[in-house]
């Protein structure tokens, strides 16, 4: 494909300055975590780290959890972004904490 893209076109590709940037993470919580120390653990971390930085989470699990995290809107997450989910969930306490570099949300390759 070209690489002289119109502003229009690129918008479309989601590429150059409309690149989207996300991260994957998993982590698994200690046997024997009840439901609701999950549930506040997960409440606590949407309202002190997903909200304030306008991110947007989606996972699911139990005692181990998959997700991705990117942002509200279109955008990149920042290194700043991904360094912050990361230490708010060490200080929980959670267990073989993996956050993946960032990466690019439509194309799948490592970001900036």
């Amino acid at each position: 494909m070209a690489k002289n893209r119109n502003r229009r076109l690129r918008k479309k590709l989601h590429v150059d300055e409309f690149k989207e940037l996300g991260f994957d993470l998993s982590w698994d919580f200690a046997e024997g975590t009840t439901d609701a120390q999950i549930d506040a653990i997960l409440d606590g971390f949407i309202a002190e780290v997903i909200d304030p930085n306008k991110l947007a989470f989606a996972a699911d699990g139990n005692l181990q959890w998959d997700g991705m995290v990117c942002t509200e809107t279109h955008g990149k997450c920042t290194e700043e972004q991904r360094e912050q989910v990361k230490i708010w969930l060490e200080a929980k306490g959670v267990q073989n904490l993996i956050v993946s570099p960032l990466f690019d949300l439509w194309y799948g390759e490592e970001g900036e």
